[in-house]
């Protein structure tokens, strides 16, 4: 029988081996995840018929848990970007702003953007929002630029579809609708904090605006900002109503009511984002008719990396299992009463260590799941809370070996210590505060 102390040291070197070769060897995650798991099941002593079936079965079962959502969000996303949606929203937002507003007028087009497109799409898409808002307005860039960053930030954190989230909603067996709906509740806060020390931080640096390649885009032919808000709203409250409709309603009761019933097909997240797809299609201009083909590769080419990396972590999370190494090290932190803050400190380990919100949040979520019973997270609301602990854990801390971090400081012209101090201390702060709450609302719910 192998040693526990032997299991828990594999998993020390795995994790270890995860952030070197991701952090510093630059190797692609994938690989890095799935050397890790041949590894863990090699050392531990597994046949290896027995090793490449449960490297197989985490990487299809990952995939069907999450394969078709991360597909339709990366579509749905690139089709907002490129009819002009994202940009039409942005402006409907900030014209009903007025100009003292303009850092919450940025905040909400960042929280509204960051459900259907990724962060660093988002933050790229609006820049050119943020430097005609520092022309026009009083506001200096580090503070527009980090109340932007950090709008997206929160959501792509905590709200699914976003992939590191989703995924561990997968690994761990939580119900998608319910994390999406706490994510967004949770989200809030962390944007107002986000944007609170953007503008505090953001007011004490030096910085000039300085961008002489700029060409404002506002008086482009955009979609009408109605249409353009439809696909993004449209599936969260298909899949809010759906949640809602199961925490109120049995399967049974469900089953025999004809509307209930249509209500929880559309509701689940693969058809909701499905009908925002189809949806998003009237916002294509004849002009474009021939493009969308196109734009319909690219969201399936953007999706394949970061489906490769959500599988790769579901066969690192399948291995753990499988050698029992979850179980063992549940035995041994089992007296430490860690709870909900175990998932947080995991996450935000690997965040800060390796960079990649997706990575982490997946490796917790593959070494975390096999202990929720010995952390007391075992329920419906402690899974969710859990999984919601993870995506806090994820936002801290983004810095210089985050891409995200990088896309925040060249597309704002501001210098790395600009940015460390104003955007890499708000995701600190962030990180810390949503955990807090999600420690407060594990003692009063779970």
């Amino acid at each position: 029988m192998t040693s526990p102390f032997y299991l828990l040291f594999l998993l020390i070197a795995s994790i270890a081996f995860i952030v070197w070769s991701t952090a510093y060897k630059k190797m692609n995650a994938f690989f890095a995840l799935l050397l890790a798991a041949f590894g863990v099941g090699l050392l531990s002593g597994l046949p290896i018929g027995e090793l490449v079936e449960m490297l197989k079965k985490g990487f299809g079962s990952t995939m069907e848990k999450i394969g078709l959502l991360i597909i339709l969000g990366t579509t749905l996303g690139i089709i907002l970007e490129k009819t002009g949606a994202t940009s039409s929203m942005a402006n409907s937002i900030l014209r009903r702003m007025t100009e003292k507003n303009a850092p919450a007028a940025i905040a909400l087009t960042g929280f509204i953007m960051g459900f259907p497109i990724f962060c660093d799409s988002g933050f790229i898409i609006l820049s050119g929002l943020n430097h005609s808002l520092v022309r026009k307005t009083h506001f200096k860039m580090p503070v527009m630029a980090g109340v932007l960053a950090t709008s997206l930030y929160a959501v792509h954190c905590l709200v699914p579809p976003h992939p590191g989230i989703t995924a561990a909603v997968g690994t761990a067996g939580g119900e998608l609708g319910r994390v999406m709906l706490w994510g967004m509740l949770l989200a809030l806060p962390a944007v107002i904090i986000g944007y609170l020390w953007s503008i505090w931080r953001g007011n004490k640096m030096d910085h000039s605006e300085q961008d002489p390649n700029h060409i404002d885009h506002d008086t482009l032919d955009l979609p009408s900002p109605l249409l353009s808000f439809v696909p993004v709203v449209l599936p969260i409250v298909l899949i809010g109503l759906n949640a809602m409709l199961q925490l109120n309603y049995t399967a049974t009761e469900m089953s025999a009511n004809t509307l209930l019933k249509i209500i929880s097909f559309v509701g689940d997240p693969v058809m909701a984002l499905g009908i925002a797809v189809v949806v998003s299609t009237v916002l294509i201009k004849t002009k474009h008719k021939e493009d969308f083909k196109h734009w319909l590769t690219d969201g399936v080419d953007k999706a394949g990396m970061i489906l490769a990396i959500c599988a790769a972590g579901g066969m690192f999370g399948a291995m753990l299992k499988a050698t029992g190494i979850g179980s063992n090290l549940g035995e041994m932190l089992s007296g430490l009463s860690l709870g909900i803050f175990f998932p947080f400190l995991i996450a935000a380990t690997l965040k800060t260590a390796q960079g990649s919100t997706t990575v982490a949040v997946i490796t917790a979520a593959s070494l975390i799941t096999p202990l929720f019973a010995n952390l007391g997270l075992a329920s419906p609301m402690g899974i969710t809370l859990a999984i919601l602990s993870m995506g806090a854990g994820s936002m801290m801390i983004s810095h210089a070996n985050d891409s995200y971090f990088w896309v925040i400081s060249r597309f704002s012209n501001m210098d790395t210590s600009t940015t460390l101090k104003v955007y890499s201390m708000a995701t600190l702060i962030m990180g810390v505060s949503v955990q807090l709450i999600i420690w407060l609302l594990f003692l009063v719910l779970a």
